[in-house]
């Protein structure tokens, strides 16, 4: 057999092996033989390379089966990090998370979007106060990942489109120009929708509808980003919901981002979305009222998505993060609306409640480090 043949079977047997044990929290090597079909020297010496460079650890032992009990193997989690970053038109979110998905520090500054060397470095700020805040290792750090409001090019280093941020054609490398580390971009919405499947070891298909200020969403086919043929897949929040509705930002009208951003409830409590929902907590009647038009009309919307798509649907965003213990109210509503579905059970709520577009970011770069392995 060639020799380029034999390296690519030993680093397609080293990843199994890595991807399994980073699946499976407590493993141990001849659980890892049985599951991979290899035999116990090949998977001895993968895992003594994994352990040499700090990536895998012994973790105690397993119940026993009725003999000697086997050393349960473990992934180092912070064994590398990544920056995470969700750019708004008024804010700067930050976060660093270890390799499975777990936010070591975050931040959140008020800072108004510019294209600019100032705005730049306070980006590169952000960056090195995230990694100094958790005393990681700053050769451990895999990259950056920036999240923003707009379409993207395939590759993702021309932001081609954002009305939020009125901007277009931005060469995105005048944003990341301060940041020493590598930098990838993407659009917020399929962010926030890749944190929710990137680690689902079965992929599926499901839809992320993001609730912030703007509406969006991110289409996920076999756990893999659905982006469309114009990089525009998942803008859910110009699905028409109303004919001759009220005027969207886009400059139509009945669009769905208009009914059910955050700022349509938001605006009914001084700005304030947590205050509007404990206004709804205790009971007010204007709350209640608000609510109640927002939740028909997000019906309407998810209802849509469930009838052209067939698969679960998420819920995110800065409502998202509120909507546990109204869910069953939602899907009161969708049961009535879908005459094929029984209940709303198709719907649930996203795993990550705050800063998800930053995470999502920021695991482009762990994914990519757990496939390179």
């Amino acid at each position: 057999m060639p020799r380029e043949s034999v390296m690519e079977i030993k680093t397609v047997n080293r990843n199994r092996i890595y991807r399994m044990i980073y699946q499976n929290p407590r493993i141990s090597r001849p659980e890892l033989c049985h599951r991979l079909g290899l035999s116990m020297p090949t998977v001895m010496q993968n895992v003594r390379y994994l352990q040499d460079r700090g990536l895998v650890e012994e973790g105690g032992s397993l119940d026993s089966t009725g003999g000697r009990k086997a050393v349960a193997l473990t992934c180092v989690k912070d064994a590398r990090t990544a920056v995470g970053l969700d750019l708004t038109a008024n804010h700067i979110s930050g976060v660093l998370v270890d390799l499975e998905g777990g936010i070591l520090a975050e931040s959140r500054e008020k800072r108004a979007f510019a294209v600019s060397g100032e705005y730049a470095d306070a980006l590169a700020g952000v960056v090195r106060d995230l990694i100094g805040k958790a005393a990681a290792p700053a050769e451990r750090v895999l990259g950056v990942g920036v999240s923003m409001p707009g379409t993207f090019s395939a590759d993702g280093g021309l932001m081609l489109d954002s009305r939020v941020l009125r901007m277009q054609n931005l060469r995105c490398a005048e944003l990341s120009k301060s940041i020493s580390l590598p930098c990838v971009f993407c659009n917020d919405a399929n962010a926030a929708g890749f944190a929710e499947v990137w680690d689902v070891q079965s992929p599926s298909d499901a839809l992320y509808l993001s609730l912030s200020n703007t509406v969006g969403g991110a289409i996920l086919l076999g756990g893999q980003l659905y982006k469309g043929e114009n990089q525009r897949g998942g803008e859910f929040g110009h699905i028409p919901v109303e004919r001759d509705g009220k005027r969207c930002y886009c400059g139509k009208k009945g669009c769905l981002d208009a009914y059910c951003s955050a700022t349509v409830l938001s605006e009914l409590a001084g700005g304030s979305l947590p205050a509007f929902f404990r206004e709804l907590r205790e009971g007010a009647p204007k709350a209640r009222i608000a609510w109640a038009d927002y939740l028909d009309n997000l019906a309407a919307g998810v209802d849509i998505l469930r009838m052209a798509f067939d698969c679960p649907v998420i819920l995110g965003g800065y409502v998202g993060a509120y909507m546990e213990d109204q869910l069953e109210e939602l899907r009161g509503r969708l049961a009535y609306l879908n005459r094929f579905d029984r209940d709303g059970g198709y719907v649930r709520v996203c795993r990550y409640r705050t800063e998800a577009s930053a995470v999502g970011a920021a695991l482009i770069h762990v994914q990519a480090f757990v496939n390179s392995i």
